[in-house]
Order: structure tokens, then sequence, then C-alpha cells
């Protein structure tokens, strides 16, 4: 399957993801992020998309991998009343291969690995950044599937001055109970430490899925 060429769209399936999203501590600095043309959501949010592929036949052609992706939530450029389009700012990928299929696409990827470790109802999740632990999330998470979230994502580029559009079609099945208890963003002097939370924590959105499937990416377009 390695030796595939990967081309669009590509199947992920069953993926293990916590998204988190939050206030930042500074949302001026956050806000600096953001490329010309492109404003911020009203509440300043930031996202994080922590998740894990066990398996390569869990994928059409990627293979296993791990994925950290972050960046803000923006403006007008809602999907609808619920999904705010999404600026990413780091992307924190273990698959070279995944990486140059994202980078291919305007995704700024760099080399990293992430790890989800479940102890009774106690997730943790930590990213890397190459070999350093940039941000460990924790949270509590129930064992009951509640209701099935379904639809799409906009997640937004950049090719050379362009800005690419792309809806990613998903479903995914987060459990209930849910709760945050910490964002911890663990290295002062790394790029990502913009966009680290506000204390106390305040939280605007999130879930932990064990399973989670999606196309990637979806449909692109120039903005």
């Amino acid at each position: 399957m390695a030796t595939l060429p990967l081309l669009p769209p590509q199947l992920v399936t069953n993926a293990r993801m916590l998204y988190v999203c939050w206030v930042p501590a500074d949302p001026a600095a956050a806000a600096l992020l953001l490329p010309e043309g492109l404003a911020p959501a009203e509440n300043r949010a930031i996202y994080l998309n922590q998740y894990v592929v066990d398996r390569d036949e869990q994928t059409s052609h990627f293979g296993a991998y791990s994925l950290s992706y972050m960046g803000l939530d923006l403006d007008g450029l809602d999907v609808d009343a619920d999904t705010p389009g999404r600026w990413w700012t780091h992307y924190f990928n273990s698959s070279a291969a995944m990486r140059g299929y994202a980078i291919e696409r305007g995704i700024p990827a760099e080399a990293g690995a992430t790890t989800l470790a479940l102890e009774g109802d106690t997730l943790v999740a930590t990213t890397r950044a190459g070999e350093v632990p940039i941000i460990r999330s924790t949270a509590r998470v129930g064992s009951e599937i509640g209701e099935v979230a379904r639809g799409h994502l906009r997640y937004l580029t950049r090719l050379g001055e362009r800005l690419i559009s792309g809806r990613y079609a998903y479903v995914g099945e987060p459990v209930t109970p849910f709760e945050v208890l910490s964002i911890e963003f663990l290295a002062p002097d790394h790029p990502t430490y913009a966009l680290r939370p506000a204390a106390p924590l305040e939280i605007t959105f999130g879930f932990y899925a064990p399973r989670a499937s999606f196309c990637y990416p979806g449909g692109e377009e120039p903005l």
C-alpha cells in the first residue's frame, strides 16, 4: 500500500480523537498568526485536535499515524451555525508520507507525534514536536456513546498567494460524559505558546471520540 501514490481524497476510519477549543491567554498574539484577509472568530477561540490512527487498515493509503493540529476559529467563514471555518497554524504528524501530502496542499506540516493514554476515566493526550513534548491535554471521559456527530469541517490553507478552502466530511462517536480538566503548554519557547489558554481555562467546545472517521481532504477550492 505504501508504494501507491497518495491521491485525494483519502479515507481515515475509527481514529481515537480528542478535539478541544478554548479562549486564549493572549488573543492579540494568536491573531498575528492569521494571514491578511482572515479575522479571528468573535470569541477568539483556538482549536486543537489530537488523534491517533492505530492500524494501517484504518486508512485508504496513509497507514497508521498520529497527528496534532491547531489554529484559530475564523470570522465569517462558518460551515453552519455551530461550525466555524478554521485556519491551521501548526500541524505535527508522525508520517513522512502524509506530511508530504499535507504540504502539497498548503498545510504547515512538521514532524511530531501524539499519544492518547486512557486510564479509567482519565484521558491524557500528549503532543510532541519532533521529540519535545509541547502540549498535554487531560480530560475526564465516559464510556457511553452520545449522539453521533456528522457533517463537514472547513479548514483554510495557503498555496503561494492563494487561500484555499477545504471541506472535510466526518462521522464521529463522542462519548458522554466529557469534561476537559487541563490544557498545558509545556514549552514557553515554542511558537505554539502564543495559542495557550487563558487562566482560568475557558472551554468553548470539545469532545472525545474513540471512533472518528473522515475524508482527507474534502472539496478544495480557492477562497
